[in-house]
């Protein structure tokens, strides 16, 4: 029996109840203790489950919308026009299903590839860009289908969007690990590291209990914003070991740390695992959004996280560093770029 369902919760509305809702209306509109309020919501949140429900985030639906229907404009393309866009060596473009494994997992061996095709976006860089330039690694163009202009703009609307919710997000994230407003945002200046992945999963058999439309992992982002449809897939580990699948509550983003948190908190933060098991008989759409720092930023334990009685458990470490070795382990492309390091990296950003 699949891990999803042998480990299953055994009562559903408990279970639900774990992963809370935050609305975060009142510190984004700057509100009196409205900051402070949230932080302390969102700190429970992730020293305990490592997930909640983002509501007043102010995303309109239409954006959201939009950016669904581009993706299954993309992925309704003939299967050539889709692979001459052929994920590259800065993780972007087309990654087609069982091209991918999660072999980087400390959560359950992955076995199998991963069940789903994916198109990955990040800023839309010119040629003219410095970094692409430069050959900067992991600061490269986007690849575009020819005569899908509408779905290009869509997509990019989404990825600006929530990239300016995950700037705004960061003050309250700093709060919740007892730090100034300001701490995280140098961090993130100059283009922060971000995919934006328009995931489709294709309906899969369920006799094979190792074959997942996502093996059970966690994230290596910052944070990760998901939009879901209502079609089921989804399964959170919940502290107790139990998997569950988390309702779709409409206006929300599913929000989860990543590894980068956990270990910027000195694993004060949960990133929580999770895995997809398309069972419903029909295609399941999602889009991640992964949130991470610059690739030049250094990562070391924040100072309100560390003390004498528990000493910072990681080293100081340089994100593109970190996020490489997260992809060469997980992505059958990688095999070509494997070797690929910092090599033209800019000093890091403390």
């Amino acid at each position: 029996m699949n891990i999803f369902k042998a480990l299953a919760v055994k009562d559903i509305e408990t279970a639900t109840k774990a992963i809370p809702l935050i609305d975060v209306g009142g510190a984004l509109r700057g509100e009196p203790g409205g900051m402070d309020a949230v932080a302390l919501e969102i700190r429970r949140a992730c020293e305990t489950v490592g997930f909640f429900y983002l509501a007043g985030h102010s995303v309109p639906q239409a954006v959201i919308d939009d950016a669904f229907a581009a993706s299954r404009e993309f992925h309704a393309m003939p299967l050539e026009d889709k692979r001459s866009l052929k994920i590259n060596e800065n993780n972007i473009g087309y990654l087609a299903v069982n091209e991918s494994m999660q072999r980087h997992s400390t959560v359950h061996k992955a076995t199998r590839p991963n069940f789903n095709e994916s198109f990955f976006i990040s800023h839309d860089r010119g040629a003219d860009h410095p970094d692409v330039v430069a050959g900067m690694p992991l600061r490269g163009r986007n690849q575009w289908p020819d005569g899908h202009d509408r779905m290009r703009t869509a997509m990019v609307t989404y990825f600006k969007t929530l990239e300016k919710l995950g700037e705004r997000l960061l003050p309250i994230l700093s709060r919740a690990l007892g730090m100034p407003a300001d701490f995280f945002a140098p961090f993130f200046r100059n283009e922060a590291h971000i995919n934006l992945r328009f995931l489709h999963y294709p309906p899969q058999e369920t006799d094979d209990e190792e074959q997942f439309g996502q093996g059970p992992h966690t994230d290596n982002s910052f944070i990760t914003m998901l939009a879901r449809e209502d079609v089921p897939g989804l399964a959170v580990r919940l502290p107790n070991g139990e998997w569950m699948a988390p309702p779709v509550i409409p206006g929300t983003f599913l929000v989860n740390l990543g590894n980068i948190m956990k270990r910027w908190s000195n694993d004060r933060f949960l990133s929580t695992p999770h895995g997809v098991l398309n069972d419903s008989g029909t295609d399941r759409y999602s889009i991640a959004f992964f949130y991470s720092p610059n690739v030049d930023a250094a990562i070391e334990c924040v100072p309100t996280c560390v003390s004498a009685d528990d000493p910072a458990r990681y080293p100081r470490a340089v994100y593109r560093d970190l996020v490489l070795e997260f992809y060469n382990a997980n992505y059958f492309h990688r095999k070509d770029y494997a070797g690929t390091t910092a090599e033209g990296a800019t000093r890091p950003r403390s």
